[in-house]
């Protein structure tokens, strides 16, 4: 018996030369093959993971965002809408899922208290809102449209998707439990993966970001046409302009029986689901109290009051007595292209109630003209999505105009009331919390000033025109008239150095004893704006695009600086 090798050495002797040749070449193919089969798909992945690490450039989270992409099939092929769409699907998977675990704590843990029952009922409804505003944003990613027309649209309602998440956490803030604990880390990832989307979003070709400087601004909510923006239609502003008498209503409510219903409530429930056409009600003079909820399903509503004063609708609910802040709104706006005219909306809790809330807007390209909102702390919550406030009067003590909109309040008065002993006024508190979201509190040609109350007190309170409520606060005072109630150093801190260098806020040629700059406090996120091509991304054309809806609605309004 020969052995492997000695055969071998037996057989190399006896082959001719050329065979062993052709015999060593074909070897050495063999493992180029093999080289080249084995390095193919390190190639792929390579390539694969290049273009995923891409895409995500620039994002918060990209971890999380080359995790997400890279799971996807052909991903060098596909399109920037498309790996947006992706993300997208993935975080409505990952809010359907947190959906069911809401629900899911709250059947299998019988004890919990009120205050945790209606968090949770809050999460559903914002987790609801979520899947709309994400699934809307998916129909202006699809190749059916040009996905650079719809930026500022999908913009906002990605921005809205983000705030939801946070106000669902925000609910347990007062509960002793541990369900915050139980939900908070996949409603941080659902606004992660949003946050990304928001990043990616600016890489959609034809999209043109012309930012006149490299400071915070308000690009999405429009241009202004004689005074409004102009996402107010024609047919709206002539609503608004006309008086009680002469507008004609679909359905009029009055205490006394002489309308249709007695309650705003009944009125509302009556009302078309998803109307695409303007639907009325008339509210007539008197106190209302009630809680009223204008539900996402109940789009194109309008409200219509005889006055400030004269249609109130009145409730008080608070944190004290077991609500959470957005669920103690007297009157609380989900459906989309919603208008109020003529009427006050109060929360009568007072000041020992802490948060209470008069009027919650969720509703995008919402209007308020000539109303009043009346209470203390927190009384107006500019929750999400882009409203306008023309001629409005607002009332509070701490942290009264707050929230996560891209909001603009022109021609309005603000007025700080006598507050609780040991508290201070503080006029605003904006709530962004990604430097992504285009959302801010914009207030133009207003009036900051002391409610009767508090004007023979003034000196026994400080008032303020804002704090950082979250880490990337924006707010901007623009040629308003400021009193004297206001501290020389104009802002105040939230919590020590909490977002001092991330915040943004900004004044811009106000007027009055309390608008003198000199003493202003010297954080790294706050400046005096001198430049009227920066002050202009803050107006109603620069930052809410009015000029695409306002004109609908009948309100006047201006697009620029100028009134």
């Amino acid at each position: 018996m020969f052995s492997s090798r000695r055969r071998t050495k037996l057989l190399l002797t006896l082959l001719p030369i050329s065979a062993i040749v052709l015999l060593l070449f074909s070897a050495v193919n063999t493992v180029k093959q093999t080289t080249r089969t084995t390095e193919a798909p390190r190639l792929h992945v390579h390539r694969h993971l290049q273009v995923a690490h891409s895409a995500c450039e620039g994002t918060l989270y990209p971890e999380l965002c080359v995790s997400t992409l890279s799971a996807l099939p052909d991903l060098a092929s596909k399109s920037v809408p498309q790996l947006i769409s992706a993300t997208i699907n993935r975080t409505l998977y990952e809010i359907r899922a947190s959906f069911s675990n809401c629900t899911g704590i709250r059947q299998k843990h019988k004890d919990l208290n009120t205050l945790e029952n209606r968090a949770i009922s809050d999460c559903l409804e914002l987790f609801d809102d979520t899947i709309a505003e994400l699934t809307s944003a998916l129909l202006d990613l699809s190749p059916k449209k040009t996905t650079s027309e719809h930026f500022h649209d999908m913009q906002t309602l990605f921005s809205g998707a983000m705030t939801n998440q946070y106000t669902c956490l925000d609910g347990f803030a007062y509960s002793k439990g541990d369900v915050r604990d139980a939900i908070k880390d996949n409603l941080y990832n659902i606004s992660r993966h949003v946050s990304n989307s928001l990043v990616m979003l600016k890489k959609v070709p034809g999209f043109n970001m012309t930012l006149k400087s490299e400071s915070e601004v308000f690009p999405e909510y429009g241009r202004v046409k004689r005074g409004f923006p102009t996402w107010v239609s024609s047919k709206d502003r002539k609503l608004l302009q006309t008086t009680v008498n002469a507008t004609k209503y679909d359905l009029i409510v009055a205490k006394d029986g002489t309308g249709n219903y007695t309650t705003i409530g009944g009125a509302v429930a009556a009302a078309p689901n998803s109307s695409t056409t303007r639907f009325v009600i008339y509210i007539k003079a008197g106190s209302y109290f009630e809680n009223v909820e204008v539900e996402r399903k109940k789009t194109m509503l309008m409200f219509v009051g005889d006055g400030i004063g004269k249609t109130v609708v009145k409730a008080s609910r608070n944190v004290i007595d077991g609500w959470t802040t957005f669920r103690s709104a007297t009157v609380a706006v989900v459906g989309n292209g919603f208008i109020a005219k003529g009427i006050s909306f109060e929360n009568s809790a007072g000041p020992s109630k802490h948060q209470a809330v008069a009027l919650r807007s969720g509703s995008d390209l919402s209007v308020f003209y000539k109303c009043s909102f009346i209470g203390y702390q927190d009384t107006l919550y500019a929750h999400s999505l882009r409203q306008f406030y023309r001629d409005c009067d607002i009332y509070g003590t701490v942290d009264f105009i707050f929230g996560n909109a891209a909001v603009v309040f022109q021609n309005c008065n603000l007025y700080a009331r006598k507050p609780n002993e040991n508290q201070k006024n503080i006029f605003t508190a904006q709530g962004r919390e990604d430097p992504n979201q285009n959302t801010g509190i914009s207030i133009l040609n207003c009036k900051v000033a002391a409610a009767a109350d508090l004007i023979p007190n003034q000196t026994n309170y400080k008032t303020y025109l804002g704090r950082p409520w979250k880490e990337y606060s924006r707010t901007v005072y623009l040629q308003s008239y400021i009193g004297d109630l206001v501290d020389p150093t104009g802002w105040i801190e939230w919590n020590g150095t909490f977002a001092l260098s991330t915040l943004y806020y900004g004044e811009y040629k106000n007027r009055g004893p309390g608008s003198n700059t000199s003493a202003r406090v010297t954080w790294p996120g706050y400046r005096v704006i001198n430049s009227s091509s920066v002050a202009s991304q803050f107006t109603v054309e620069g930052f809410l695009r009015g000029s695409q809806w306002l004109n609908t609605t009948g309100i006047p309004f201006y697009l620029d600086l100028s009134s």
